[in-house]
């Protein structure tokens, strides 16, 4: 295995380019990684060359975005903001010799681009995100799709698309035309993703499969285990969601548990079947199970790295985690034992900890804490709407929010994002010029 050299000062190499740790090696990278300065050598690592977002994943899936025109590449941000970008899956670490093993890439071919690499360290920083909980649940694998990646959401827009397509030309000759689509579980993901495909169904007719009725020949059915829809938030939030959901005639069916998945459709714990030509698992998470094979690393059953209130993991001070691979405790959140939440905004907040924890690290002071601040959930219903709650002490606890506001809000958590990795010139010029091509471009992803 070739192993790559570095120069002599510190070595902080941060593993997952997602929400928060994209925003921490551009932070670092700007503060640190001048190579005037040489206060630190930042390198980012990922096993994609680009990336994207992970809450725009169910709009790619339903084809109101192209995941070409939203994916940043990492070798870019590096330049720009003076860190180096190592591409590869972590398979190994040696802790002993603070050194960290990543696996051969290969191209779209399956030929080999990149062999296996040794990356040396002296601060590791994992934020590899998570991935689909099926639960042992019989043919998940097999015949559902999960959004975990934009490659899942670019795989199931394809069939959803093809399975319209079918649909159409059957009705066009007169023969019985319909899709059947079940998503499993009812969390943000799946509500947002029910919402977002019936809406851009309704605008396949303007494109030319007029021959469908999207109400009737394509139907929707929202499967959720717990006894109501987003079972995470609270339960206005459900009320008004579930409201939202009868209007685009989405059915939704609470307290039924799944118990096996096939070709043909979904099976449930009371004997019951659906139908369905196209399956979408998002029932839960779990962090990658590569996590418990890391040199003795603390996780727990979800294969979430254990960590402290400063984010550093139980048995290795040098190694630190956050967002959703990361078993962070959540101090006064009136139950004892809590874990801070997997959403952005956590790993977005641990992020901005961390780039603080990194200048102090270096100076040798102490590490701050990290307190988690819920400043409510958003989840979006389509291009015009979106239900919610803001909290916070300016107004008194949590307020229920819904309509073009929210999803005004909604939009606007993109741009604080992209205003972390690209800054204001950068994300204006970007803004102004989506806007203009928007004119020249269909509503909806056709291919």
């Amino acid at each position: 295995m070739a192993e790559t050299t570095f120069p002599p000062v510190h070595r902080i190499v941060i593993v997952g380019g997602g929400a928060g740790g994209l925003p921490l090696a551009t932070a670092l990278g700007d503060k640190l990684g001048d190579r005037r300065t040489g206060r630190a050598d930042i390198t980012l690592v990922d096993r994609f060359e680009t990336h994207i977002w992970k809450p725009l994943l169910h709009e790619i899936a339903a084809g109101r975005m192209d995941a070409g025109a939203h994916d940043v590449d990492y070798l870019a941000l590096g330049f720009w903001h003076h860190f180096r970008f190592r591409q590869g899956a972590i398979v190994a670490l040696d802790r002993k010799q603070r050194k960290l093993t990543l696996g051969a890439v290969n191209d779209d071919e399956g030929k080999s681009m990149l062999p296996e690499r040794v990356l040396p360290y002296d601060t590791l920083i994992l934020c590899i995100g998570s991935t689909t909980n099926d639960f042992g649940v019989p043919g998940v694998a097999a015949n559902a799709i999960s959004l975990d990646t934009a490659i899942d959401a670019g795989r199931f827009h394809r069939r959803l698309l093809a399975a319209c397509v079918r649909a159409d030309d059957d009705a066009a000759q007169g023969k019985l035309a319909h899709v059947d689509i079940v998503i499993i579980g009812a969390g943000a993901t799946g509500v947002e993703l029910a919402a977002e495909i019936r809406q851009t169904t309704r605008a396949h007719v303007g494109y030319g499969l007029d021959k469908l009725d999207p109400e009737k020949d394509i139907r929707l059915t929202l499967l959720e285990a717990a006894p109501r829809i987003l079972p995470q938030l609270s339960e206005h939030i459900a009320q008004a969601a579930t409201q939202l959901l009868e209007t685009l005639d989405v059915s939704v069916r609470s307290a039924e548990r799944v118990t096996a998945v096939d070709a043909r459709g979904v099976h449930t714990a009371d004997g019951g079947f659906l139908p369905a030509d196209l399956v979408v698992w998002a029932a839960g998470i779990q962090a990658p199970p590569v996590l418990e094979s890391l040199d003795g690393l603390e996780v727990n059953r979800l294969h979430q790295l254990v960590v402290t209130e400063t984010l550093q993991t139980t048995h290795d001070p040098d190694i630190f985690a956050f967002g959703d691979c990361a078993a962070c405790p959540w101090p006064g959140a009136g139950k004892e034992g809590r874990l801070v939440p997997p959403r952005a905004q956590a790993a977005h907040q641990q992020a901005s900890l961390l780039r603080r924890s990194m200048l102090a690290r270096l100076a040798g002071k102490p590490l701050p804490l990290f307190r988690f601040h819920d400043f409510g959930s958003l989840v979006s219903l389509g291009e015009l709407s979106a239900v919610g709650n803001l909290m916070g002490r300016l107004i008194g606890g949590s307020m229920l929010i819904q309509g073009l506001i929210a999803r005004a809000m909604y939009a606007a958590l993109y741009k604080l994002h992209q205003l972390s990795i690209h800054g204001y010139v950068r994300v204006a010029f970007d803004t102004i010029g989506r806007f203009l091509r928007r004119r020249m471009e269909p509503r909806i992803k056709l291919h």
